[in-house]
């Protein structure tokens, strides 16, 4: 009899143990969550700060300051659609005395994107730091380093990160798996010289290796080779048929839950307002 008691008492204590050592893994993972969760809401107040503080709506009337010269006869102007869009009217004075690598301001119309560029020495530093600096899992809306910072490249890439709660561009893929893309094309890029109006041309999803991620030095050939391509992996017809070598263009990339495969937005100058 005493045996069995020991042995109860011993069983007993395993099962103690192994109820304490979950209740300690339950804790610990929902303070991570917590931590996590705190982390997301904090860089979502920031930006909303600094979106209420810089930016208003304009109710002035868009004026065409310059479009694309494509070199044709019937240029691609002739098929854009003029916008009823107000992108926002952006302090740069004030953003720029926030953060000096502030480059522009961009607005996703057919989604609730609209977010500061930045663009920092390299592409680690803005990966996990908020516009003000502050180390955040959620990270900026950054350009790659080895662009220019006035757009002037042929292809400028912009980064963000897929959030969970559809902060930063965590929407992104709506314009694909929503089919957002058919409620507007377009998307703008504010910046101190004027607002940059650009029409989607490709949803696709590539690999980090892709050479969807090409930089251009100059237009060209190469840069003309490289539209078309883009244009035809396009997930879906967007009706794009006249890019040129002479367009400019910008490419949205984010990640998906695959850390090889990135879903990628690629869009054209069609104007500056």
């Amino acid at each position: 009899m005493a045996k069995r008691k020991n042995k109860n008492k011993s069983g007993g204590f395993f099962w103690k143990i192994l109820f304490v050592a979950a209740l300690a893994v339950f804790c610990f993972s929902g303070y991570q969550l917590f931590a996590i969760y705190r982390g997301y809401k904090a860089g979502v107040d920031e930006y909303k700060e600094v979106e209420h503080q810089v930016t208003r709506t304009s109710r002035e009337p868009l004026v065409l300051k310059d479009q694309p010269d494509t070199g044709q006869t019937l240029t691609a102007q002739e098929n854009i659609q003029e916008p009823d869009y107000q992108p926002p009217e952006v302090d740069f004075e004030e953003l720029k005395s926030m953060n000096p690598d502030v480059i522009g301001w961009l607005d996703v119309e057919a989604l609730d994107i609209s977010y500061p560029i930045v663009q920092g020495k390299d592409n680690d530093y803005y990966l996990h730091r908020t516009f003000k600096g502050q180390e955040n899992f959620a990270g900026s809306i950054f350009a790659d380093a080895a662009n220019a910072p006035d757009f002037s490249d042929p292809n400028t890439i912009i980064y963000g990160h897929n959030m969970k709660n559809g902060s930063m561009f965590g929407t992104l893929r709506r314009l694909y798996d929503q089919e957002k893309y058919k409620d507007s094309k377009y998307l703008w890029i504010c910046t101190p010289e004027g607002k940059y109006r650009y029409e989607i041309f490709s949803l696709q999803y590539a690999e980090v290796t892709s050479d969807t991620y090409t930089l251009f030095s100059d237009h060209g050939d190469a840069f003309a080779s490289y539209l078309e391509n883009m244009r035809q992996r396009s997930q879906v017809e967007l009706g794009t048929e006249d890019l040129s070598e002479n367009d400019y263009i910008v490419t949205l990339s984010t990640c998906t839950s695959d850390d090889q495969v990135r879903f990628v937005v690629q869009a054209r100058w069609v104007g500056t307002y």
